[in-house]
């Protein structure tokens, strides 16, 4: 069985499928920052986040065959980097920096695999819920465990330190050295889009984080959130509409930077 991975995960269409669902989970990204424009500016329409996404597109003339697409892609994403935790990042010689690199593909391959099925339920019209919904649906049920709310306070400190982790990989530019640079004509723009967008990304994340210590906190599950949640607290706040629109911006530049760096993530 693992040979059988092995060798999945060195097949070069594995690898195609998997570099085309990373453009596909830039897409996501660059629709979420139009969202939360729409939140700055106080519009309507859908919650700012991956699943409002999935939910805008459907909107759309063509929304159903773009979300098979996106549906495709995702999964395709979510298995590659599913297979990537399992075998890769040995470019990284420190070991720590390796095991750090090898769970944050897994997690990305978890969220890849939800936003797949996300877009079929989406496609299909079965509904799905919203970040925010099974933000506080997840809080409650942790809560409802014994020693529930340590459980949450922990959960809220890994949240936390994954935005932090994000923000200081796009200060330090350590995303570039899973990138093979010569196959980018353009690399300082990559370097620079990745950078915005790694800030950007782990600030919404270490939000989250926060939003789900306030709840630990208080043993209140409805005080949690997803993304959506986090970005209207972050409009609510002075001159919360300028840095909601720096946000976005890093958002966009966080899908830009995917889609360009898709053919050129090493594996």
């Amino acid at each position: 069985m693992s040979t059988a991975v092995h060798t999945a995960h060195h097949n070069d269409a594995v690898k195609g499928l998997g570099r085309a669902g990373m453009a596909c989970y830039g897409v996501v990204y660059v629709i979420v920052a139009y969202l939360a424009l729409q939140v700055a500016f106080g519009g309507g329409g859908q919650e700012a986040d991956q699943t409002g996404a999935l939910q805008e597109i459907a909107s759309t003339s063509f929304g159903a065959v773009v979300l098979w697409v996106l549906a495709v892609g995702l999964l395709a994403f979510g298995v590659w980097q599913l297979l990537m935790a399992a075998f890769s990042y040995k470019w990284h010689e420190e070991g720590r920096k390796r095991t750090f690199k090898r769970i944050g593909a897994a997690v990305r391959g978890f969220v890849g695999i939800s936003l797949g099925i996300a877009a079929i339920r989406t496609a299909t019209g079965s509904g799905t819920q919203s970040g925010d919904q099974k933000q506080k649906q997840m809080t409650a049920e942790l809560m409802a465990l014994p020693a529930g709310r340590v459980i949450v306070g922990l959960l809220a400190l890994v949240v936390i330190g994954a935005g932090i982790a994000s923000i200081v990989s796009g200060f330090r530019k350590s995303f570039m050295k899973d990138l093979e640079t010569s196959q980018l004509p353009k690399s300082h723009w990559v370097e620079r889009l990745g950078q915005v967008g790694y800030i950007a990304k782990g600030l919404g994340i270490a939000i989250v984080g926060v939003l789900l210590g306030f709840a630990a906190l208080d043993a209140n599950a409805s005080e949690a959130g997803g993304l959506d949640s986090a970005l209207r607290t972050l409009a609510d706040q002075p001159f919360g509409t300028v840095l909601l629109v720096v946000v976005a911006a890093g958002f966009a530049s966080f899908g830009i930077y995917a889609i360009a760096a898709a053919k050129a993530h090493r594996t």
